[in-house]
């Protein structure tokens, strides 16, 4: 079976940085088009960065600038490096991934941003 599992996640400063990691692991031929999403408490989840197999990235609004999503398709991961963290980042942070012609979910990695 295919699995997602993130890390990085933690308690960092505004202003700060942090890189999570979406590490898959299985039966994989190749991750097609890897997300990371957020959702916050009282929020509904929201996209926060795409990247297809190809390396193009789309990145929400509120993010752009100070996010980049990238892969290593050698060790099946995908990344989300974010600086100028703000305190309104706060969320649990989701893997998303279609690999084998399959849809699949991180259990999530939970990013707070004090103040």
């Amino acid at each position: 079976q295919v699995q997602l599992v993130e890390s990085g996640g933690g308690l960092v400063q505004a202003g700060g940085s942090l890189r999570l990691s979406c590490a898959a692991s299985g039966s994989i031929f190749s991750i097609n088009v890897g997300s990371w999403y957020r959702q916050a408490p009282g929020n509904q989840r929201a996209l926060v960065a795409t990247i297809s197999s190809g390396g193009n990235s789309n990145y929400a609004d509120s993010v752009k600038g100070r996010f980049t999503i990238s892969r290593d398709n050698a060790k099946n991961t995908v990344y989300l490096q974010m600086s100028s963290l703000k305190p309104e980042d706060t969320a649990v942070y989701y893997c998303h991934a279609l690999i084998n012609g399959m849809e699949y979910w991180g259990k999530g990695t939970l990013v707070t941003v004090s103040s």
